[in-house]
C-alpha cells in the first residue's frame, strides 16, 4: 500500500516543484517559459513598425523618404506614452457596459509583476502596446507625401484614444464583440481593417497628391521596401504566434500557418500581376506576402495549414485587384495601399475565419461554416461591419475636428519641394545635391514651384 502511495505522490510532488509551474495552491503564477516567449514576441512585434517605415519609405519618392519614415517613428513615441497613461486601461481595464475598459489601470496603476495568465501583467501590457503602435503606423501609408506633421500628431493622439482603445476592448478586452463570439486571434479587425478603413477615409478627406495620375510616382528604392517587408514577415511570427500568450502547441500552429499564408499570398499576387500586367515584379511579390500575413492574422489560431494556404492564395489576387484596378477606377489616392492591402486583406481574413475555423485547432475557438457552424460566419460579418462603420466614421470626425484648428495638408510649394526638406530640414540623399545638384534640379523641374520656394532650398 505504501509503495502505491509513493508511486502516485512522488511524480506529483516532482511536477509541483518545477519552477514556473502555472498554478500554485489554486492561484496562477508566472511561468518562466511563457514569459520568455512573450518577451521575445513583444520585441518581434515592435520591430514591425520600423520595418513598416522602411517598407513605406522605399515606395515614396526620394524627396519624401525621411518624412514617411518619421511618421512611423513618431507613432512609436507618442502612442507608447498614451498607452501607459490611459490607452491600456481603456482597452483592457474592467469592462464598462461592454463598450470600454474602466480606469483601474490609469497610469499603469496596478500593472506590475503579478501574473496575467501565466505571464507578468507588465509584459502582457507591453505586448499589446506593440499592436497599438503598428495599427496607427499603417494609416500613414494612405496619407504619405502630403499630410502636415502637426495635424498628424493631433491625429495620432485622437485616433489611438478614441478608435483603437475602444475597438481593442470590444474584441479582446471583454467588450460586446468578444461577448458575441467574434473571432480575431491577432488583429484582423482590431489592427488591419480599422487602420485600412481609416487610411481610406483620410486619403479621401485630405485629397490626392499634386500631380497624382499625371506624374510618375514610382517607388524610389525597392531594396529598402524589400528589407522592410522582410522585417514585417519576421516580426509577424511574434505578432501571430505570440497571441497564444504561451509557449505551447497553439503558438506553434499559428507560427506555421502564418508562414504558409504569406508564401501563398506572394505567389498568387505575382501570378495575378503577371497575367494582368505582363510582368512579375518584386514589389508585387513582397506586397502579396504582406497581404497573406494580413489575411491570416485573425485566423492564425483557429485554422489548419491547408485552409491557411487557401486564404493566402485568395488574398493575393483580391488585394492586387483592389490596388491595380479599383483604386485607379475610383480615383482615390491611397498612396501606399494601406486600404488595398490591410483593409481588403483584413476583411477577407476575418470572413475566412468564419469559413475555416475549427475547434480541432483551438478548443477555445469555434467551428466555422465548413465545419458545420454557419452562425460563426454571420458573427464574423457583424464584426467586420461594426469595425468598418466605427473606424470610418470616427476617423472622418477626427479629421474634420483637426481641420477646424489647422490645415491637414502641406502647402503646394512644400509638397513640390518634398516634405524631407520643407518640413524636417533634412535630405536622405544629401550626397546627390553635393555631387551635381540633383535635388535642386528636381525641384526646379517640378511644375508649379514658386521662385521663392526654390530659393529656400
Amino acid at each position: 500500500m505504501l509503495n502505491r502511495i509513493k508511486t502516485v505522490l512522488l511524480p506529483l510532488l516532482a511536477w509541483l516543484s518545477i519552477p514556473g509551474t502555472a498554478w500554485a495552491a489554486g492561484k496562477p503564477v508566472v511561468d518562466t517559459g511563457d514569459t520568455t516567449f512573450i518577451i521575445i514576441c513583444a520585441a518581434l512585434v515592435m520591430i514591425m513598425t520600423p520595418g513598416l517605415a522602411l517598407f513605406y519609405g522605399g515606395m515614396v519618392r526620394k524627396k519624401n523618404v525621411l518624412s514617411t519614415i518619421m511618421l512611423s517613428f513618431i507613432v512609436i513615441c507618442v502612442v507608447s506614452i498614451i498607452w501607459a497613461l490611459y490607452g491600456y486601461t481603456l482597452a483592457f481595464g474592467p469592462d464598462v457596459g461592454r463598450v470600454i475598459g474602466g480606469l483601474d489601470y490609469l497610469g499603469l496603476q496596478g500593472v506590475g509583476q503579478e501574473p496575467s495568465g501565466t505571464i507578468p501583467h507588465f509584459i502582457f501590457m507591453a505586448f499589446q502596446l506593440m499592436f497599438a503602435l503598428i495599427t496607427v503606423a499603417i494609416i500613414t501609408g494612405s496619407v504619405a507625401e502630403r499630410m502636415r506633421f502637426p495635424a498628424f500628431l493631433a491625429f495620432i493622439v485622437l485616433w489611438a484614444s478614441l478608435v483603437y482603445s475602444p475597438l481593442c476592448h470590444w474584441v479582446w478586452g471583454g467588450g460586446w464583440l468578444m461577448q458575441l463570439g467574434a473571432l480575431d486571434f491577432a488583429g484582423g479587425t482590431v489592427v488591419h481593417i480599422s487602420s485600412g478603413v481609416a487610411g481610406l477615409v483620410a486619403a479621401l478627406v485630405i485629397g490626392q497628391r499634386r500631380g497624382y495620375g499625371s506624374e510618375p510616382m514610382v517607388p524610389h528604392n525597392l531594396p529598402m521596401t524589400v528589407l522592410g517587408a522582410a522585417l514585417l514577415w519576421f516580426g509577424w511570427f511574434g505578432f501571430n504566434a505570440g497571441s497564444a500568450l504561451a509557449a505551447n502547441g497553439l503558438a506553434a500552429s499559428a507560427f506555421a500557418v502564418t508562414h504558409l499564408a504569406a508564401a501563398a499570398g506572394g505567389v498568387s499576387w505575382v501570378l495575378a500581376e503577371w497575367a494582368h500586367h505582363g510582368k512579375p515584379t518584386l514589389l508585387g511579390c513582397v506586397s502579396g506576402a504582406v497581404a497573406g500575413l494580413v489575411a491570416i492574422t485573425p485566423a492564425a489560431g483557429f485554422v489548419a495549414p491547408l485552409p491557411a494556404i487557401l486564404i493566402g492564395l485568395v488574398v493575393g489576387p483580391l488585394c492586387y485587384f483592389a490596388v491595380a484596378v479599383v483604386k485607379s477606377k475610383l480615383g482615390y489616392d491611397d498612396a501606399l495601399d494601406a486600404f488595398g492591402i490591410h483593409g481588403v486583406g483584413g476583411t477577407w481574413g476575418a470572413v475566412a475565419t468564419g469559413l475555416f475555423a475549427s475547434k480541432t485547432v483551438n478548443q477555445a475557438g469555434a467551428d466555422g461554416l465548413f465545419y458545420g457552424h454557419a452562425a460563426q460566419l454571420v458573427t464574423q460579418l457583424i464584426g467586420v461591419g461594426a469595425t468598418v462603420v466605427f473606424a470610418g466614421l470616427a476617423t472622418f470626425l477626427i479629421l474634420k475636428l483637426i481641420g477646424l484648428f489647422t490645415d491637414l495638408r502641406v502647402s503646394a510649394d512644400d509638397e513640390a519641394i518634398g516634405l524631407d526638406v520643407s518640413v524636417h530640414g533634412e535630405n536622405a540623399y544629401a550626397y546627390a545635391d553635393t555631387f551635381g545638384g540633383s535635388l535642386t534640379r528636381d525641384i526646379k523641374a517640378a511644375p508649379g514651384v514658386s521662385s521663392s520656394a526654390i530659393k529656400t532650398v
